[in-house]
C-alpha cells in the first residue's frame, strides 16, 4: 500500500443514494453517503437529480471530484475526512473526524484548539486510535463556542479561568 501525505484519489464512482465509492492512491477503499450533505448544503442541491450525481468525476488530477454539468466540486481532502468519520467504528471517533472536516483546521491549528499534540490528531484522524471521549466533548465545546462567537478559539481563551504561559510553561493565577 502506498503512502499518502495527502488524500488524493485513484478512482471515483456514483452509487444509487447519492453514495460514492472511492478509492485513494493508497488503494484505500471507501463508501461515502453524501445524502446528508446534499440535503443541507444549497450549493449540492443539484447532485440531488440522479441524472446529474451520477456524472461523478475525478478532476484536478485526482485532488477533487466533480460534477462538470452542475458546476460542483468537492476537495479529496474532504471527501476522505468525511468518508473516514463515517467509517468510524465509534461515536467519539466520528465527532472527532467530523470535526476535522467541517473546521478544515491544519494539524497544528486543531492540536492548539482542542488542547492536545498534533501527534495526537494524526492518530485520531488516521484512526489508529480511537478518540477519547473528551477530545469528542471538546469538539462540541468548541462547535459552541463557535458558533456563540464566531471566532470559538479567541472566546475559549477569554473564558479560561488561568492560562498558560507559553515562554515558561507555567500556569497563571
Amino acid at each position: 500500500m502506498a503512502s499518502m501525505k495527502r488524500p488524493r484519489l485513484k478512482t471515483v464512482e456514483a452509487l444509487a443514494h447519492q453514495q460514492l465509492a472511492l478509492t485513494f492512491i493508497n488503494d484505500v477503499k471507501y463508501v461515502l453517503d453524501l445524502s446528508g450533505d446534499i440535503a443541507a448544503f444549497p450549493g449540492l442541491q443539484p447532485l440531488r437529480d440522479p441524472n446529474v450525481f451520477k456524472q461523478a468525476q475525478i478532476g484536478d488530477d485526482g485532488w477533487t471530484v466533480e460534477w462538470a454539468e452542475a458546476d460542483i466540486q468537492i476537495g479529496a481532502d474532504t471527501l476522505y475526512l468525511d468518508a473516514k468519520a463515517q467509517a468510524a467504528t465509534d461515536e467519539n471517533t466520528r465527532i472527532f473526524i467530523g470535526w476535522r472536516a467541517r473546521t478544515g483546521l491544519p494539524l497544528a491549528m486543531a492540536a492548539e484548539a482542542l488542547g492536545v499534540s498534533t501527534r495526537s490528531i494524526t492518530r485520531y484522524t488516521n484512526g489508529s486510535e480511537a478518540a477519547p471521549r473528551t477530545l469528542a466533548l471538546a469538539c462540541l465545546g468548541w462547535d459552541a463556542l463557535q458558533n456563540q462567537s464566531g471566532n470559538g478559539v479567541l472566546l475559549a481563551e477569554k473564558r479560561a479561568a488561568y492560562g498558560v504561559d507559553k515562554a515558561t510553561g507555567k500556569d497563571d493565577e
